[in-house]
């Protein structure tokens, strides 16, 4: 009998479970793949950044060493090395939750998990042999898969989703990307730098359309110098595959078709909730219409000793809000009293430059009707950006009208994934723009760029514009 059982080992599995074992629980997790850690490990967030990186060191090598006074010749993109130090990257993560569920003393099932009842789980490996284990309190992390259109199929040579874009044999001569959210820009970008032809085909009016439209804006004028084409306020009707040739078509809302002819299609449309095999049912666990673990404030299932967390609930499927999520059920069933303010889980878009938002947006403190006032400062006026040639972007900020409390911070820049984090300290501690600008910032660096949005946003007080 397990005090704890996680079913998923992806960031929130995982985690919940090494808080669970700090606890002093008795833990178990269940995988159903043979390496731990998830979609984000093996398919998702480590491998797109590895990629990422490896692909900005050609783009910089092709287009900005020259100006650097670094000249090259015969330089080509071996895409089976890049591949290669991706997995080797993968492999050092992967490897790195395997010694820290032997140091938690948590013991490792490998097979898929699905409930018997509501304390006991059983575990059927690959060769269709199971075991069950059981456990007071159980944790549902079980992620979740790429969506995809009714009418599209996805063969997974010519039309692909994020897990086969990672594993590419060769680099697309046009990639069309139906979707214009984060999964669709940050691969677009992967081989948008290596040289493919990237159309990337939208609903919305904006890309990453769940952001403050200003970044959504300012990212599409970064990646059209990459040679990216448009294709917003369009609606895919239909994606045909022959031979090595995939037609994608659309419309836009006048009515108005297009036709893109490229040899292969990426179908980033977002993700669903994964409880295939799961058999909620039988353990009291209900689910909602989109496939969501339905839970309450406690992260607590219909179920009272079950809890779900990450991808499969509510909210944004982001890996450190399910850990985020895993640190508070784990905490919640030792007796304590946790708490995540969802408002302040900020998002990151890992392309160059990085787009990073934490916050409301203007758009929701519209509809909110709250008054505020706003803060810009672009990169262009940042001698740390014009240094290392990084002048895209800009960093906002919205301050209430009255109070100047910091509610939301939008930056799209260089290192805006690591400079973030200054905004989110400052808004669990409900700074106001007036604090930051008071603030100390090294010089040259491209934090200042905050500081002077937050002076913008107090009596337009910016130094260096």
């Amino acid at each position: 009998m397990y005090d704890v059982i996680v079913i998923g080992s992806g960031p929130g599995g995982y985690v919940a479970a090494i808080r669970a074992a700090q606890l002093g629980m008795k833990t178990a997790i269940i995988e159903k793949y043979s390496t731990l850690g998830g979609t984000c490990l093996n398919v998702g967030c480590i491998p797109s950044k590895a990629l990422l990186d490896s692909s900005e060191h050609y783009h910089n090598a092709a287009h900005t060493f020259k100006t650097h006074g670094i000249n090259l010749s015969n330089l080509k993109v071996d895409l089976k090395q890049m591949i290669a130090r991706k997995d080797d990257v993968v492999k050092q993560n992967v490897d790195g939750i395997q010694f820290l569920m032997k140091k938690n003393k948590i013991d490792v099932h490998h097979g898929v998990g699905s409930f018997v009842d509501s304390t006991t789980v059983k575990v059927t490996k690959e060769d269709g042999k199971s075991e069950e284990i059981k456990g007071k309190n159980i944790i549902i992390a079980t992620g979740s898969k790429p969506a995809s259109l009714p009418f599209i199929k996805l063969d997974k040579d010519r039309v692909i989703t994020s897990t086969e874009a990672l594993k590419m044999k060769e680099i697309p001569k046009h990639l069309i990307v139906i979707g214009g959210g984060v999964i669709g820009m940050e691969l677009g970008s992967v081989y948008g730098r290596m040289g493919s032809k990237v159309s990337v085909v939208e609903f919305m009016d904006s890309l990453i359309p769940s952001m403050d439209k200003t970044m959504g804006k300012e990212l599409q004028k970064s990646l059209k110098k990459l040679g990216f084409e448009f294709f917003l306020k369009h609606k895919v009707t239909a994606v045909e595959s022959k031979g090595k040739e995939v037609t994608v078509k659309a419309e836009n809302g006048k009515g108005e078709t297009i036709e893109l002819k490229g040899d292969y299609v990426l179908v980033s449309i977002g993700r669903k909730p994964y409880t295939e095999g799961l058999n909620a049912e039988a353990a009291g666990v209900k689910l909602n219409d989109r496939g969501q673990v339905e839970v309450n404030e406690h992260l607590q299932t219909s179920a009272s000793n079950i809890y779900a967390i990450g991808d499969v609930v509510k909210g944004a499927m982001l890996a450190h809000k399910a850990e985020e999520e895993g640190v508070f059920v784990a905490e919640v069933i030792a007796g304590q009293k946790p708490h995540i303010n969802y408002n302040l889980i900020p998002g990151v878009v890992y392309t160059w430059p990085e787009v990073a938002s934490v916050g409301y947006t203007e758009e929701q403190l519209k509809e909110k009707d709250i008054k505020y006032k706003t803060g810009k400062f672009p990169f262009l006026a940042s001698g740390r950006a014009r240094a290392s040639m990084d002048t895209d972007g800009l960093v906002k900020v919205l301050a209430d009208a009255e109070t100047d409390e910091i509610l939301g911070v939008h930056m799209i820049g260089p290192r805006t994934a690591d400079m973030i984090a200054e905004a989110v300290v400052a808004m669990e501690y409900r700074a106001s723009a007036e604090d930051i600008a008071r603030m100390s910032h090294a010089h040259p660096t491209y934090t200042e760029a905050f500081k002077e949005a937050c002076l913008a946003a107090t009596e337009n007080r910016a130094l260096h514009i």
